[in-house]
């Protein structure tokens, strides 16, 4: 351990030093599972996650792809300050996109919303699964960051999978295609299948706006992005740079 903040409901490091290769940043609670926000670098959207643990641990990315899904200067240099605090009841309660998550990581880390996938283009950061729900929605370019998407790698049985890791009651979706017109391709059908074993079929247009899918209210775990119909155009590039899922905790 370099260093520890002081214990309370709130809490904060500041850290004069460079970060190195596997460096982790650890916020430990008294009591789990917990609902709590967390800003582990000031370049980075706070986020509020569930914690299933008593401990999370973010591991410190460092850039050593050719393109990169973080801001420059994320990370880097010799002051840092990172924070974590409970969440409200309010908060917890509150009606929100419950898939947003900043702080997800490529591996599971027992903090939640968490999306995998299947395919993820050359295995680069600038097109993990991660990247559609760390809030960011700028979609006409792919690759660094602000552009950094989902992509399928090319490949017909493309699956994204979003794990809440507890029940949340969810009502609407919305997806932003990425759209660097015309390298990119898009998805004319989307197919959203839930943990309750209910399934919605997304009908999708070609446009850089949010499309959004009021859907009947269900309480679910989870869901998959599956059975991705791409548009029978030349290009060959259809990819996600978002998906929100609205609703509030069960």
């Amino acid at each position: 351990m370099l260093q520890e903040s002081k214990p309370g409901t709130e809490a904060y490091l500041s850290y004069p030093h460079q970060y190195a290769a596997g460096d982790q940043l650890v916020v430990t609670v008294s009591k789990a599972p917990a609902y709590v926000w967390v800003q582990m670098d000031a370049a980075l959207k706070p986020a509020l996650l569930y914690l299933a643990a008593k401990q999370w641990a973010f591991t410190i990315p460092f850039n050593t792809e050719r393109e990169w899904p973080y801001p420059d200067g994320a990370f880097l240099g010799r002051n840092h300050y990172a924070w974590a605090r409970l969440a409200t009841a309010a908060e917890i309660s509150s009606e929100r996109n419950w898939a947003e998550n900043s702080h997800d990581q490529h591996a599971a880390s027992g903090a939640f919303p968490h999306v995998t996938a299947n395919a993820e283009t050359r295995n680069e950061p600038a097109f993990y699964a991660r990247n559609a729900i760390d809030g960011m929605v700028a979609n006409e370019k792919h690759g660094n960051y602000p552009f950094q998407s989902w992509g399928i790698d090319n490949r017909d049985d493309a699956e994204l999978a979003l794990d809440f890791g507890r029940s949340v009651t969810v009502d609407h979706l919305a997806l932003v295609l990425r759209a660097d017109y015309p390298h990119d391709s898009y998805w004319t059908q989307v197919t959203a299948a839930f943990s309750d074993g209910s399934q919605e079929t997304l009908s999708l247009e070609k446009t850089a706006a949010p499309q959004a899918f009021p859907i009947t209210p269900r309480t679910v775990t989870g869901l998959r992005l599956i059975h991705l119909i791409k548009d029978q155009d030349s290009s060959t590039f259809p990819a996600l740079t978002e998906l929100a899922v609205w609703g509030h905790n069960a």
